[in-house]
Formats: C-alpha cells, structure tokens, sequence
C-alpha cells in the first residue's frame, strides 16, 4: 500500500498501561519470592535453634529428674543420719548407764571385764557407722552441687544461643533491605536505558505514521516487514531493521553487563483466519514464525543472541477489537520491549 494512503493509526495507550501494571506485578511477584526464600532461610535457621533449644530442654529435664532422685536419696540418707543418731545418743546413754554400773561394781571388776569389752566395741561399731553416714551426706551434697553447675552452664548456653538468633534476624532483615535497594536501583537504571533506547529509535524512524510507540512498545505494522500471510522480511523491512540493529548494538555498548535484560519481539495477527494452502497452519505459527524471522536478521546483523526473546500471541491480543480493515491492520505488528531477563 503506498504510504501517502495509510491512514495514521490512533494511539491507543491503554495497552501501555496494562503492560506498565504488568512489569510492576512482575516485580512484586519477583520481591514476594526473594521475601519468601529469605523468610525459607530464616525459618530454617529458627528451626535449627529450637531442635538445639529442645535438646537443652531435654537434657535440663533430664538433669531435673537426676537431681530429684538425688534429693530423694539425700532425704534417705538423711532419715538413715537421723536413726543412726537416735542410735548412737541410746548408745550414749548405755554408755553412761554402764559406766554408772561399772562404778557401783567395781569390786566385781574382774568378773564384768568381758561384758565392757563387749559393750565399748558396739560402741566403736555405732561411732563407725555415724561416721559412714555423715560421709554419704557429704557425697551427696557434692553431688548436688555438681548438678546445680551443669544447670547454670546450660542456662548460660541458652542465653547464648538466643542472643545468636537474634543477631541472625537482624542480619537477615539487613540483607532484605539491602537487596531491595539493588533492586530497585536494577530497575531504575533499565527504565532509563529503555527511554533512551526508544528515544533514539524514534528519532532513526521518524515520520513514519505505520512505525509507531504504544505505551513502553515500539510498534511496526506488518506490511513494514512482511508481504501478507509471509514470514520473510521485504527490502524496506530490511532497511528499518538494519537502523533498529544498529541502536540495539549502540544499546548493548551502554548498559553495564550487570543489567540483565532483553529485547522481546513478539508477533500479532489480525483474527481473519489463515487459508489452507498456504505453509502455516494458523496465525499462531504465523506470528511465532515473524517474530522469529526478526530475531535471526537482527542477530545476523550482530546483535547478541542473549539479549533478543521471540513471542507469538496470534491473533489474541488486539489494539482494536472492531471488525474493520483498518482494526485488522493495527492488529497485524511487530511489536519491541525492553524488559528485565
């Protein structure tokens, strides 16, 4: 068609917003899944500290239940003490009693001397075993003193243990704000290349009513690139691609290699479906196979495989929704975007 009959196509911004809306939801969605693995890594580290803190309690339970046993004992050596004393104070008493006896009798001195014998040895056994006694109690006491030891290094422990946890919070929410201030620099910096990207192309195509911007896309008409129903490129098609190569190349010389990001060029139909004959068997393929056609010229003119996408949606996303030929017309692009990777 020639270009004096081409009608200039309005400017419909709407989808510009929608895919304004979308690249921010892209981004929320990208922030919510660097929040979720920090939060996985986080959890995991909580994790870690209660199976550590359960263990402590286990063992302070265990200790516990030791040193009730032990208290137990303690009270049953201290009962035993106890009749031992009452024991002994009777012993004393017999002691002083026979003494008393051994006084009033000793004209018969000769005659008591076994019984004596007998009665200081069951008071040498009796001394013995209070000796034995206060021994055990003494043991015991160490014992427990043992136990309060360990009780106190592993309270000390826990206390360390939950000063790390908090520490590990705080370097974690550190890290989240750092992240988030990268990213969002990442961000600004590709909007700012992307403005002056299509700032240069349209300064390259300019005055050309079927070359157009729609919102943060840069839009060919088909018939620019492609003859109908074809996927190869005409001449003026070539000549258009060669301006938009040779941005794309100045492009990839300016954004740092720490960007990431990609060109994506996606193919659109109109929705008149395509006839049997030819070698497509829809406007899917038809529009895969432009997009694709796109890709391999501008990388044959040098730019990186890396930084060029191919999309197809057919004839499902239209400008215009009328049915007119000038609606099918603006549906029938090539539309570009510069986007994160």
């Amino acid at each position: 068609m020639p270009l004096s009959r081409r009608r200039v196509a309005t400017v419909d911004q709407w989808p510009g917003y929608v895919d304004a809306l979308s690249t921010l939801l892209m981004v929320f969605v990208f922030l919510l899944s660097v929040f979720m693995v920090a939060q996985f890594f986080l959890s995991r580290e909580v994790t870690n500290k209660d199976t550590v803190l359960t263990r402590l309690n286990a063992q302070i339970a265990e200790l516990t239940q030791l040193l009730s046993l032990e208290r137990a004992a303690k009270g049953d050596m201290q009962n035993q003490l106890s009749q031992l004393q009452a024991s002994l104070d009777s012993a004393t008493a017999e002691r002083d009693r026979l003494q008393g006896l051994l006084s009033s009798a000793e004209g018969v001195a000769g005659s008591a001397g076994g019984e004596l014998g007998a009665l200081k040895s069951a008071l040498t056994n009796q001394q013995q075993v209070s000796r034995d006694a206060l021994a055990q109690v003494e043991l015991l006491n160490q014992q427990i003193s043992a136990l309060r030891r360990q009780i106190a290094a592993l309270e000390t422990a826990l206390g360390a243990s939950e000063q790390k946890d908090k520490e590990s919070q705080t370097q974690i929410a550190d890290l989240g704000r750092r992240l988030n201030v990268a990213l969002a620099q990442k961000v600004q910096e590709l909007t700012r290349y992307r403005s002056d990207f299509f700032g240069r192309l349209r300064e390259i195509l300019a005055d050309r009513p079927d070359i157009r911007v729609v919102g943060d896309r840069f839009v060919f008409q088909s018939e620019v690139l492609f003859s109908s129903g074809s996927d190869v490129i005409n001449g003026e098609g070539r000549v258009d691609l060669d301006k938009l190569a040779d941005a794309i190349l100045q492009l990839e010389k300016e954004i740092p290699p720490e960007i990431s990001w990609v060109l994506r060029v996606d193919g659109h139909t109109d929705s008149r479906p395509l006839s049997g004959a030819g070698r497509f068997r829809n406007n899917w393929d038809l529009s895969a196979a432009r997009a694709i056609a796109v890709v391999q010229y501008l990388i044959s003119k040098g730019v990186s495989p890396d930084h060029l996408a191919a999309a197809a949606f057919g004839e499902y996303q239209p400008l215009d929704t009328a049915d007119t030929d000038d609606a099918r017309a603006k549906n029938r692009r090539i539309e570009l975007k510069l986007t994160e990777r």
